[in-house]
């Protein structure tokens, strides 16, 4: 069993509450067909959710021109549409945005923070390996 796996194990259960923000989501192959789930940290901002993901990952490349796809959140199923923000720049202000709601994830990026303010060249060296995926849940 991998990390994986064991966290899409403990999210299909009703101990999900001890994984924070975290979410499974599910996506359809854009070539194949198939569903693949996947689970990632999510931070929320407004209507939307928003996943930090590497670029060397192949998820999120199912919805890089925005697709359909399922969320297993807080133990519900939810429809929702997903694309890859992709453009660097807007890579980084997100990244800024990321580290003030979530300050403990600068450590694990390798962005040093001095005051509660992210280092812009950490942010913009991590930035370059990143992305993140707007994830709109239906209502």
């Amino acid at each position: 069993m991998t990390g994986n796996d064991f966290v899409k194990f403990f999210l299909r259960t009703p101990l999900y509450v001890v994984m924070g923000n975290t979410m499974l989501i599910t996506v359809t192959g854009c070539k194949t067909g198939k569903k693949y789930s996947t689970p990632v940290g999510f931070y929320r901002k407004g209507d939307c959710l928003w996943v930090l993901t590497n670029r060397e990952r192949t998820w999120w490349r199912n919805v890089k021109n925005g697709a359909t796809v399922t969320l297993l959140l807080k133990g519900r199923t939810v429809p929702a549409f997903a694309e890859a923000e992709m453009d660097e720049n807007a890579v980084e202000s997100r990244m800024l945005d990321y580290i003030q709601q979530i300050p403990l994830a600068a450590k694990s990026l390798g962005i040093r923070v001095e005051n509660t303010i992210p280092n812009r060249e950490d942010v913009t060296r991590v930035s370059k390996n990143r992305l993140f995926v707007k994830v709109r849940p239906e209502r």
